[in-house]
């Protein structure tokens, strides 16, 4: 982004004076700027209205008093493109055009889009088809609906590409503190890249909120997330489109590829983004990254008033990895003078009845129990009474502020959470805001949030520690299938293992499988044949000439019967490779929007039925290579199950990343390579079966 549009969009988001060009949508905006306690200068423009919202209007854009900051555009789409280019020459600051029609509408709208674009020069536009920004911190809106949303001088900052999404966020009953909300719409000029390279160093930012349906440039996106991470603001993401009928939603909504959901994990992972599945999670995540911060470790304290609650607490813990640690022994030795005889000293921790809501009482067992460097966080569950059964609400403050207290002191991140979500009531949730501990709504979605936050402080560890090469470049090729035996050639000359073999004609079978010896496997070569075993391509251990030749026959024949024509005469004629410790597939294919990425999973026949695999996007380290290898189900297999000797995870990762810096260095030539399986050896691996495409200019 050239430094004209970064400058420019600093005046956009904390603009001296915005223009609101339009009619009735402009009146809102003009509303909802002064709702949120805006300040500056008021200039509506609009030739055949008097006034905007009680204030008078001016006639054109070249009337205005000076280039404006800001300006608000909602008129029909076939004036935008012409009004764009006019603010752009008077020198306007930045533009949220607010108006639709353009790239998710028809090719015609994509065709104006395209013009908008270059219309815009070096403005900040945002949009179209959006609402637009909300800048909490310094008072100002851009923003045609109405609007809730507080910031106690930090907050987080969110990103969408659903205006809708962007108004129900701030309506929501969550507390969660925002400091920026920026609804991108169809990201003409300004993508989501953009806005978290912009935001990212914000002081009042304290999380970034993402809600994604496509990425533009997923390189420059990587660009922008690693600065992110680098400044110790963790980013947050829900990834949406992620259906077929979703994925055709989004096309028509914001003109977006939604992409595999496969690649924006990975992509996720490799950039230490927490991904979430709900709008609930985000919320709930962001306020305790906000309000709370990340916790160094996943180790927990958790305390209740109720061994239901705490065994909640475990079980839910467990399934998400969160470690409740037991208690050292002095800590337990201290905890058992402080509680009832009826408590258990365990974590998490019912304190029990007969000591709730006396903070002389549970304020030291709090801090008995917070211990660093044991804990990292602590958690305390309180559901509170609803309006009009107050009588017991003392009790729940009482051990609330103690809680508070106590994590205050021992400075460790801190969340109280409501079993239920609703049973946080708002007045409770904006003290805890301002005593900097997390007020959670739900059990499960708080201990999420602290596991995700735990993963998030783990994760930039690792990766700011290690070197990471940028994304390689995707590329659009056209593709042209080799046969196995030429795949198997060019994975022999990168230096990969595959079974000894030779390919021969039908008259040669005979005399290639005596030459290897032992039992073999045949099967038929052709440009049809890529999936061979439902063609009946395919036949194993062979081991004598009539078997060979009774094998060759019907193959022949079920060949032809399968795909008339696709039948050859040239043949693959491989020893057959023992029983190995596992089977593997490993694809590495180049995709148009990511590039290239390496997939891992439990391979053979089974491949698709059971979905195991985990994806890399490239390059990735022998590191990262073994940590995907140990994420799928084979990794048990691979590490030695019921007594058989474990496979070399170091070695076979080092091989798995030769291969793929091999096709990494053919620049975009070897476009796709899936071996399926991989046979994995305690010493070594075997590729039985390679599909593998080349790219054609």
């Amino acid at each position: 982004m050239t430094p004209a549009r970064t400058a420019n969009f600093d005046r956009l988001l904390a603009p001296r004076h915005i223009a609101f060009i339009g009619g009735a949508d402009a009146v809102v905006a003009i509303t909802e700027a002064r709702r949120r306690g805006f300040a500056g200068q008021y200039w509506p423009v609009n030739p055949r209205r008097p006034d905007l919202a009680g204030i008078p209007c001016y006639a054109t854009i070249e009337d205005l008093p000076e280039p404006p900051d800001a300006v608000f555009l909602a008129i029909p789409a076939a004036a935008v493109t012409d009004t764009v280019a006019r603010l752009a020459q008077m020198g306007a600051g930045g533009v949220v055009c607010y108006s639709a029609g353009f790239k998710e509408a028809s090719r015609e709208g994509a065709r104006a889009e395209d013009a908008l674009r270059e219309a815009a020069g070096d403005m900040a536009l945002i949009g179209p088809n959006c609402y637009g920004l909300i800048n909490y911190v310094d008072r100002a809106a851009l923003w045609p609906f109405a609007h809730g949303g507080d910031c106690p001088g930090y907050g987080a900052a969110i990103i969408t590409q659903s205006g809708m999404l962007s108004s129900d966020i701030t309506m929501s009953q969550r507390s969660l503190p925002l400091s920026y909300m920026i609804s991108a719409g169809n990201q003409a000029v300004l993508g989501i890249e953009d806005f978290v390279d912009l935001l990212c160093e914000k002081p009042a930012v304290r999380a970034i909120g993402l809600h994604i349906e496509g990425l533009r440039d997923p390189v420059r996106f990587e660009q922008a997330a690693l600065k992110a991470l680098k400044a110790g603001r963790p980013i947050v993401a829900l990834k949406t489109g992620r259906s077929a009928i979703g994925s055709a939603l989004t096309i028509s909504h914001t003109g977006s590829l939604s992409g595999t959901n496969e690649l924006y994990q990975a992509l996720f992972d490799r950039l230490g983004i927490i991904s979430v599945n709900s709008p609930t999670q985000l919320l709930e995540t962001l306020k305790f990254l906000c309000v709370a911060g990340a916790p160094t470790g996943n180790r927990i304290a958790g305390f209740t008033c109720s061994g239901g609650g705490a065994t909640m607490l475990a079980d839910h813990g467990e399934t998400i990895g969160i470690d409740f640690p037991a208690f050292a022994p002095a800590t337990a030795r201290a905890l058992r003078g402080l509680l009832p005889d009826i408590a258990t000293v365990s974590n998490p921790l019912d304190y029990t009845t007969p000591i709730w809501g006396q903070p002389d009482r549970t304020l030291p067992v709090f801090t008995a129990a917070i211990t660093r460097p044991d804990i990292d966080a602590a958690i305390l569950v309180q559901d509170y009474p609803a309006p009009g059964l107050d009588e017991s609400r003392i009790y729940y403050r009482n051990d609330a502020m103690a809680f508070v207290d106590a994590t205050t002191d021992r400075a460790i991140p801190a969340a109280i959470c409501s079993t239920l979500p609703e049973n946080l009531d708002a007045k409770t949730r904006a003290l805890l805001v301002t005593r900097g501990v997390a007020p959670m709504q739900g059990l499960h979605e708080a201990l999420n949030a602290i596991a995700a936050a735990a993963w998030w402080s783990a994760a930039r560890t690792r990766i700011l520690a290690s070197t990471l090469h940028p994304l390689a470049p995707a590329r659009a090729r056209n593709l042209c299938p080799l046969d196995e035996a030429q795949g198997k050639a060019w994975l022999s000359a990168a230096g990969f293992p595959v079974p000894p073999g030779l390919v021969v004609s039908g008259t040669g079978i005979a005399v290639a499988a005596q030459a290897l010896g032992g039992p073999v496997a045949l099967k038929m070569m052709g440009p049809k044949l890529l999936h061979k075993t439902e063609a009946g391509a395919v036949a194993l251990n062979l081991s004598t000439p009539d078997a060979i030749a009774r094998a060759a026959a019907r193959m022949r024949q079920d060949v032809e019967a399968y795909s008339p024509g696709a039948a050859t005469d040239r043949f693959l004629v491989e020893a057959m490779s023992p029983a190995p410790l596992a089977e593997l597939i490993v694809s590495i294919r180049h995709d148009p929007q990511f590039g290239p990425a390496l997939t891992l999973g439990s391979g053979g026949i089974l491949v698709e039925l059971i979905a195991d695999a985990a994806t890399l996007l490239l390059p990735a380290s022998p590191r990262d290579i073994r940590a995907a290898l140990e994420k799928v189900r084979a990794a048990r297999l691979l590490q030695g199950f019921r007594g058989r000797a474990p496979a070399d995870l170091d070695a076979l990762a080092r091989s798995l990343h030769g291969l793929a810096t091999r096709v990494l260095d053919m620049d975009g030539k070897v476009a796709e390579i899936e071996i399926n399986p991989l046979f994995v050896y305690p010493d070594h691996v075997v590729a039985v079966d390679v599909l593998m495409h080349v790219a054609t200019p």
